[in-house]
């Protein structure tokens, strides 16, 4: 049982319509982990903690960058200089200074935060006056702005005061006052919480952009409903006006249905099977040793996997089968890296042999069951597929809140995991998945090569040079196969048509733009 609503002494303390008109009432499948900004890098958790927070730099619908805190910057050979808004003040009523900014991102340094990849592209922050600040680089950095739409901007007073000045430790469970209380500055006030049953926001009458961005939203009523025919019932009863991740089997009927309607893109996110390839043993093989560690074992096993068949039937053709674990937009996606390796059983068997593995073998699987597009639908087919080489698969398909730390804290075999890249540049890939530290890389991949070329892109200026550097490491990638890609996901959103709702590719609603018509 969620624990029962937290109401914000801020949100109390600020003015409040007294009948709010416009409410937007929303679902999705999986709530946000935590309110804590710095603690964990996922998608629908970084998208709600957006509606509180705000970073340096965001980006807009159409995913361009836009100022948000930060005014105008330029980079330099040592750094990128920011000009802070003036003006803003905290949901308490705290003037934002550039001593914000230096404690945000040494918090968002912290061994807890899950944002260390892109933080400690800053070597340290230097404040110029209140409204400057200079984020100091290791040589030029040619993608910083890129890196610093997630790393969001915390009240230093209210942290330190709440006993909050490090971030929350998700993977070890830890509960602190940031996890259901917040102080941002952004468009929306955090009214009550109650994790996995509601969310309550209230439009923050001091925000600096009220008067700059279409969006005429009053409140926000957040309430996650995992069962997917729930999800639509409430869309089609009325009980809310927008669902995030509709069953994609029943969007024609949503389609169909007067006063609805259905908006698709291409999503910059690829879903993907991770393997253990450090391990000495598996945890949850039945045979001794680490099958995962034979490249042939892994070129097997993503042989005979159906990609265009789980197109087909699992995803209902809202899909795009790849070899990548980065979709197309992303510097470093090309075509020839995209296509898929190709299903081939006979081809699949034959190398199960060759590895001394003709008799297979099973292992776990775990998967998520409310965080993707038909995730755990997806790792079924993935079990039926794999006996036919004889991979035994024991599917665990649990929620996400109890799925992530499997990862994060390094104790599955075999996984699911879609990842985004919100910076549009392999270099966020590279350093959460690949690299040999990286906090999601749940497999313990390491390349000496891959690991070089993941800090030399963050310092090299010359386009051609930096992409030819990510289309080698890419290729490295693809030889090893540390990953099984499945496909890049094609989000839906479906809506009732009183609201204006524009879709985007990173599947974060940005409410600056809802309007109620």
């Amino acid at each position: 049982m969620a624990a029962a609503f937290t109401v914000s002494a801020i949100a109390t303390a600020l003015p409040v319509a007294a009948s709010a008109e416009n409410v937007l009432r929303w679902t999705s499948q999986g709530d946000a982990l935590t309110l804590d900004p710095h603690s964990q890098n996922e998608g629908p958790t970084n998208s709600m903690n957006s509606l509180i927070y705000e970073s340096l730099v965001t980006r807009n619908p159409d995913l361009e960058l836009e100022p948000e805190l930060a005014e105008s910057w330029e980079a330099g050979p040592d750094g990128w200089t920011f000009k802070l808004r003036e003006g803003v003040k905290f949901h308490d009523g705290a003037d934002f200074t550039a001593e914000d900014v230096v404690f945000s991102f040494e918090r968002a340094m912290a061994e807890s935060s899950d944002f260390k990849e892109q933080a400690k592209a800053v070597a340290s922050v230097e404040v110029i006056d209140d409204y400057t600040v200079k984020l100091i680089t290791d040589g030029p950095n040619p993608i910083l702005a890129n890196q610093l739409t997630g790393i969001m901007i915390m009240d230093k007073d209210w942290s330190e005061a709440n006993d909050v000045a490090e971030p929350q430790d998700y993977a070890a469970d830890q509960e602190t006052h940031a996890v259901r209380n917040a102080n941002g500055t952004g468009p929306f006030v955090v009214e009550s919480r109650a994790p996995e049953e509601l969310t309550v926001l209230t439009a923050n009458p001091e925000w600096w952009g009220k008067d700059e961005f279409p969006g005429n939203l009053d409140k926000i009523e957040y309430r996650p409903i995992s069962n997917a025919a729930t999800r639509v019932a409430a869309l089609l009863s009325g009980e809310v006006d927008f669902v995030l991740d509709p069953p994609l089997q029943d969007l024609e009927r949503i389609k169909a249905t007067e006063g609805l309607e259905v908006k698709t893109a291409a999503q910059i996110r690829s879903i993907f099977f991770g393997f253990d390839v450090a391990s000495d043993d598996l945890r949850t093989a039945s045979v001794e040793g680490n099958p995962f560690q034979d490249p042939k074992v892994r070129e097997a096993m993503n042989l005979a996997i159906d990609k265009d068949a789980i197109q087909r039937v699992v995803m209902e053709g809202l899909s795009y089968p790849t070899a990548m674990i980065t979709p197309p937009g992303v510097l470093g996606n090309t075509p020839e890296l995209d296509e898929q390796f190709g299903f081939d059983l006979e081809k699949a068997q034959a190398l199960m042999e060759e590895a001394g593995y003709g008799d297979g073998f099973s292992v776990q699987l775990d998967c998520p069951n409310n965080r993707y597009n038909n995730d755990e639908k997806i790792c079924q087919a993935a079990v039926a597929m794999l006996a036919k080489i004889g991979v035994d698969v024991k599917l665990d398909a649990i929620p996400k809140a109890q799925h992530f730390p499997k990862i994060q804290n390094r104790t599955t075999d075999f996984y699911m995991l879609g990842w985004g890249v919100p910076t549009l540049d392999s270099h966020y890939v590279f350093a959460y998945l690949l690299e040999k530290d990286g906090s999601w890389n749940a497999g313990g991949y390491d390349n000496a090569r891959v690991n070089e070329i993941t800090q030399l892109i963050t310092t090299e200026t010359d386009l051609e040079k930096r992409t030819a550097l990510i289309d080698e490491a890419w290729k490295i990638v693809q030889e090893e196969k540390p990953y099984l890609p499945i496909h890049h996901q094609v989000i839906a959103w479906a809506m009732s048509d009183d609201f204006e709702i524009p879709i985007a590719s990173d599947d974060s609603l940005r409410p600056r733009y809802v309007v109620k018509k």
